[in-house]
């Protein structure tokens, strides 16, 4: 996603309006990162030093600055998929995947918002979790095949590691920022292959996965 337009000012834009934004986004990834996601455009505005019509004339909507804040790490966690998925272990390609989602989720509270929700109206952030759900199935699909990780895991259990990571760290990031960690860890443990068993409650549906990541981003 690095090399889409939302990373580099139009060409058209004169030099003061192309610094402008940069700035914003700067203050903007960092806001975002404290406050999560909701953090206010106008502290945003006052903080790069513009008008808010200023912001809105380069982002017309919220998404359009969440993508230009966020871009970048989405950039880094897809790496981390693909490196994932060329692992010689399958096992360790899931879990060091989980524990840099994790730890990426812990570092900025926007991407923790950003990475827990779906927005239906923005096509664009759409594409991006469809190919994040297509990375998460491969990785997963390996560690299944090799008898790593339990046949009855889904999608929808390793999504579901992010909305019970971004309670953690919403109760404990200034108590024991550490905390999430241990959680993973139980997480993982449970995750691994024990024979053929299958748990007598089934998973979500994608629909239901779907339609609770929908809600997420309506709280």
């Amino acid at each position: 996603m690095g090399d889409t337009t939302r990373n580099r000012p139009p060409q058209q834009l004169r030099r003061d309006a192309a610094e402008n934004r940069e700035r914003i986004i700067q203050i903007a990834q960092a806001t975002f990162a404290e406050r999560g996601i909701d953090a206010s455009l106008e502290h945003i505005a006052k903080q790069a030093g513009v008008a808010i019509g200023t912001v809105y004339r380069h982002f017309p909507q919220r998404i359009d600055l969440l993508l230009a804040a966020f871009g970048a790490k989405f950039d880094t966690f897809m790496a981390a998929g693909d490196a994932a998925l060329d692992a010689d272990d399958p096992w360790e390609g899931l879990s060091s995947f989980l524990q840099v989602l994790c730890e990426m989720q812990a570092g900025d509270r926007g991407f923790n918002d950003f990475v827990s929700m779906r927005f239906p109206a923005s096509k664009e952030t759409e594409a991006m979790h469809d190919r994040v759900c297509s990375v998460m199935e491969k990785i997963l699909s390996q560690a299944q095949a090799a008898k790593l990780a339990r046949p009855d895991l889904t999608i929808g259990d390793l999504i579901a590691v992010t909305w019970a990571n971004s309670r953690i760290i919403e109760a404990t990031a200034d108590i024991a920022p550490r905390a999430w960690r241990r959680q993973l860890m139980l997480l993982l443990e449970s995750f691994r292959y024990r024979g053929e068993a299958q748990l007598e409650e089934p998973p979500l549906t994608n629909e239901q996965l779907y339609a609770a990541m929908a809600r997420l981003s309506n709280h």
